[in-house]
């Protein structure tokens, strides 16, 4: 789903959101409803092209939970409702790659030490992955939840592929329309936004706004607020 430059996005007056979000948010960009139902769609998606592939689900931290959450509990539902069953493992890694809301020149990968355990295993990028093995890598935007540029999942993809998966995928919920030719492109993806940044879903602006279920635009007085 692309949502356009253009796109006035909906008055936060139609929606319930937190109180002590007032006054901090220029709009909703995507109401959760809409969220949750794009999420089972993919998950019908990836439930197409695994086959008889069991799944790793690597999820990207924070940003990453509660649209890998999501995602996991609707490939379940469609497997208990199949003829075959999916076995899935979850694993987790953290990115950092923000101050505020300028992107960093250089990237951390928390909790990678235990890579090594996915080598001679497919693996499907999800954040979010038996034998054989579908890594699936999930992330909330590329990167740091969103796909932006793709310097984070490319980094990420190197870091894993040097353990030689059989297989890897990528899901992000958002993919960021940049100008940028070097933009990566996930195997699945939500909804492809314009070049803002937003909150909401689990994605933050300096742990803030996690708490937040639709995906919102931050405003500069937001942006002032929870500065660090």
């Amino acid at each position: 789903i692309q949502i356009s430059d253009n796109w006035p996005g909906y008055s936060l007056d139609l929606f319930t959101y937190p109180q002590h979000y007032y006054g901090d948010l220029e709009y909703v960009l995507i109401p959760h409803g809409i969220i949750v139902d794009r999420t089972e769609r993919l998950a019908k998606d990836i439930m197409q092209d695994i086959g008889d592939n069991d799944i790793v689900v690597l999820c990207v931290l924070k940003g990453g939970y509660k649209f890998c959450a999501d995602l996991v509990e609707h490939i379940k539902n469609l497997s208990r409702n199949s003829e075959r069953f999916i076995s899935m493992k979850v694993d987790f890694v953290r990115l950092k790659s923000y101050h505020n809301d300028q992107s960093m020149q250089d990237m951390q990968i928390m909790g990678a030490d235990d890579l090594s355990k996915l080598t001679g295993k497919s693996l499907s990028r999800f954040p979010l992955f038996s034998f054989p093995l579908f890594l699936l890598i999930l992330f909330f935007m590329f990167c740091k939840d969103i796909v932006g540029t793709g310097r984070t999942m490319k980094v990420l993809l190197n870091n894993i592929e040097k353990y030689k998966p059989k297989m890897i995928k990528v899901a992000s919920l958002l993919v960021k329309r940049t100008s940028r030719p070097d933009g990566y492109r996930p195997d699945y993806y939500g909804f492809e936004i314009p070049d803002l940044f937003v909150v909401g879903y689990a994605l933050d602006y300096n742990e803030h706004f996690r708490d937040l279920n639709h995906i919102c635009v931050i405003n500069d007085h937001g942006k002032a607020k929870y500065r660090v």
